[in-house]
């Protein structure tokens, strides 16, 4: 039998080549290309394959039964949100995100849940059965039904699996297990793809859902993004900061859902607690009477969020400005500053900007377009917005301001959390009309009509306050 080739694959791209490189020549990432020594072919023998006649197998789309419930219910709200209504049965859904962030103690709350209903394999091969069993003490989960596995060989698990037939499996994690028959080590990107591809086969087969978490790279993907995400059907990231209590879990993949919708939860002592109202907790600790904040609704899925957008423009002391951004794209704020320096005649030339949206929250549609420039004007001319105020709509080149979707939903959520005016689109009134609102909603066509908009209300709160015998003491 003829000695197997080494070869060198990225773990980026899965890029092959027959020798090592520092350099990806096709993604051009660093240090990414491994060793892999691949599978020998088997040989087949002289005789012919026999045919397989499967046409008994097939059947047609309408005749497929959907009537039973193919969905498993977390006990999670906010979970249940992006997984599109619960876990699907025989789905494997891939769960990433950086250490520490939340990932085993999210998926061992659930077992708590499903341990009422549903036998639950947890395999580790991260933590012994001890560790485990302590870290189930601090979550408070006592379910009868919640199994424990320590192995790292891919093939056990599986034949475990066959063997017990458990209700769900979850896999902690897919970088510590590994298949015999392959040299590389646990966690290269061979490893990975044959682990999860023998998981995927068993989880179709015996109908079983089967959790896997993912550990992240440098660059914040899940190692072997291209080689897992086509396998499995559902890929969330928990995103967020270790030094910060909340947590938002994003579908990037969902066979079975959207992939707009988020989930909200904070990291407290006792584990991951979901936050039903996630604008009250973006707006809480809001600045009063500061220049350069404003709040503005955006949508993610079928949820409106209020979020607060903070700018400060101030005195650059370098010959070339910075210019900073935080859950906001920086091309689009340097668009932002280019048309109101070209329609407004405001200028930031000699100013560093600096942008951020409170909560480590990421503003990624241009219905924060006004408010952003909402906020460059109040930083700049030292002008604050009123606290009531919200505004949302996209900004075009020439300074116009553009409708946006959803706009019910949006002005509904600025009213429910105390808002009393809401600046929008003016296309968008004629979608307002029919509904009553105990909000003053005015429509600009552009940027210059919300200036003045900000003007009158800051004109009228100035002459309330010079007759209001009680005044705020800072």
């Amino acid at each position: 039998m003829a000695k197997s080739k080494t070869i060198y694959r990225c773990t980026d791209c899965g890029y092959e080549s027959a020798k090592w490189n520092g350099k990806c020549p096709s993604c051009g990432a660093w240090n990414t290309l491994e060793e892999d020594v691949p599978l020998p072919t088997q040989v087949v023998g002289q005789s012919r394959r026999k045919p397989v006649d499967l046409s008994d197998q097939i059947q047609a789309l309408q005749k497929v039964d959907t009537t039973v419930d193919i969905r498993y219910l977390t006990g999670v709200s906010e979970l249940d949100r992006v997984l599109g209504g619960g876990l699907v049965r025989g789905s494997i859904v891939l769960l990433g995100g950086e250490p520490g962030i939340g990932k085993s103690t999210l998926l061992l709350q659930i077992c708590q849940y499903f341990g009422a209903d549903h036998s639950v394999l947890y395999v580790s091969g991260e933590e012994s059965a001890k560790q485990i069993k302590l870290r189930a003490q601090r979550l408070g989960v006592t379910t009868d039904r919640l199994y424990l596995l320590t192995v790292t060989n891919v093939q056990s698990i599986c034949d475990t699996i066959a063997a017990s037939r458990p209700d769900i499996v979850i896999i902690d994690s897919i970088q510590t297990i590994h298949l015999g028959e392959l040299t590389s080590s646990p966690g290269s990107l061979t490893q990975v793809r044959e682990c999860t591809n023998l998981l995927m086969h068993t989880a179709k087969q015996l109908d079983i859902p089967i959790w896997i978490v993912g550990h992240v790279n440098k660059d914040g993907a899940i190692a072997g993004p291209k080689v897992m995400e086509h396998i499995v059907d559902t890929v969330l990231y928990f995103e967020g900061e270790r030094n910060l209590s909340y947590r938002l879990l994003r579908a990037v993949k969902n066979r079975y859902g959207s992939t707009n919708e988020i989930g909200v939860f904070e990291m407290q002592d006792s584990g991951l607690h979901e936050v039903p109202n996630p604008s009250a907790m973006l707006l809480e600790g809001r600045p009063q009477h500061v220049s350069g904040t404003c709040v503005t609704c955006i949508m993610e899925g079928s949820r409106p969020i209020l979020a607060e957008i903070q700018v400060l423009a101030a005195k650059s002391g370098f010959s070339a400005p910075r210019r900073q951004t935080q859950g906001f794209d920086y091309s689009r704020m340097i668009i932002l500053i280019a048309v109101l320096e070209k329609h407004l005649g405001m200028f930031f030339g000699t100013l560093d900007v600096y942008l951020n949206v409170v909560g480590g929250f990421k503003l990624d549609e241009p219905a924060g377009d006004l408010a952003v420039a909402l906020c460059l004007f109040s930083s700049l001319t030292d002008k604050p917005i009123s606290q009531q105020t919200t505004a949302f709509g996209e900004v075009g080149l020439g300074g116009e301001v553009r409708g946006i979707s959803h706009i019910r939903r949006r002005v509904l959520e600025a009213q429910r959390m105390g808002f009393t005016r809401c600046i929008v689109p003016y296309q968008c009134l004629q979608e307002l009309k029919d509904g009553s609102y105990q909000i003053k909603i005015a429509g600009v066509r552009n940027l210059r009509q919300a200036f003045s908009v900000l003007e009158k209300d800051e004109k009228s709160r100035v002459q309330q306050s010079a007759y209001d015998p009680v005044q705020d003491k800072v």
